[in-house]
């Protein structure tokens, strides 16, 4: 069975939920996940008629989705009056310390009690960690540029420590938020390859200690390699522009 966390955008939603609630989130999912991917491009206009002959939708459920999306941050609203739009959201530098602020404490969190497991699953967990971040360390010191394998080795390394002890409360937090930092990693992460060496070694203190079992530790090396991660990103973002925000 699939966890909250690794549920896929196009899997149908809970039983009991009507046609219409069915489609909203069907929109929903899909529209996050071309925002996420940066399929739809921050600025970029966001046109129901058009969605809705897309998806093979009424507009109903896409109005739905798209008040949905603004919530939580993907979207937002544009012009005034009757000219009003949605557009994707533009993806700033204080967009993006908020964010990494917060996944940096969730995620420090889970570091906390993951260091709190037993021995043995705690170990298990560490000689995953150890594989993923080797696997990192030698595209580093291969100066190979594949920011989507980088992207899915690190994205690996942080939800192996989140599922290994979190609860579904803060699972469900986690996902929620993590795919609007997710955006700034898919669309700069070519951009930072060069700093990969740095998280490697901000990974191998999180490592060491999971592996003395030491909670304080643990918590704060994941913080801050979120602090360092956004001191990285905004480092890129002062170099390209940020995107969305003309």
């Amino acid at each position: 069975m699939k966890s909250a966390s690794q549920k896929n955008i196009l899997d149908p939603p809970e039983n009991g939920k009507s046609p219409r609630k069915n489609s909203q989130d069907l929109a929903f999912r899909q529209l996050r996940e071309m925002i996420v991917r940066c399929k739809l491009s921050p600025g970029t206009w966001m046109i129901e008629a058009d969605i809705a002959d897309r998806f093979g939708l009424s507009r109903t459920p896409v109005r739905g989705a798209l008040h949905w999306l603004q919530r939580e941050g993907y979207v937002v609203s544009s012009g005034k009056g009757s000219k009003t739009r949605m557009v994707v959201a533009p993806m700033t530098k204080e967009d993006a310390q908020e964010l990494y602020a917060i996944i940096g404490h969730l995620e420090g969190l889970g570091s906390r009690q993951t260091a709190l497991l037993s021995s043995d699953a705690r170990l298990k967990v560490v000689r995953e960690l150890r594989e993923i971040n080797a696997a990192l360390a030698e595209l580093s010191r291969a100066k190979r540029s594949e920011p989507n394998r980088i992207f899915e080795l690190d994205l690996s390394f942080h939800r192996t420590i989140m599922e290994a002890s979190s609860g579904p409360r803060l699972i469900e937090i986690h996902r929620t938020i993590h795919p609007q930092a997710e955006r700034y990693w898919r669309l700069y992460a070519g951009a930072i390859v060069d700093k990969l060496d740095a998280s490697v070694a901000e990974h191998n203190h999180i490592i060491k200690a999971l592996a003395t079992g030491d909670p304080n530790k643990a918590e704060k090396g994941m913080q801050v390699n979120w602090q360092n991660g956004v001191e990285r990103l905004s480092a890129v973002i002062d170099s390209l522009g940020e995107r969305g925000s003309w």
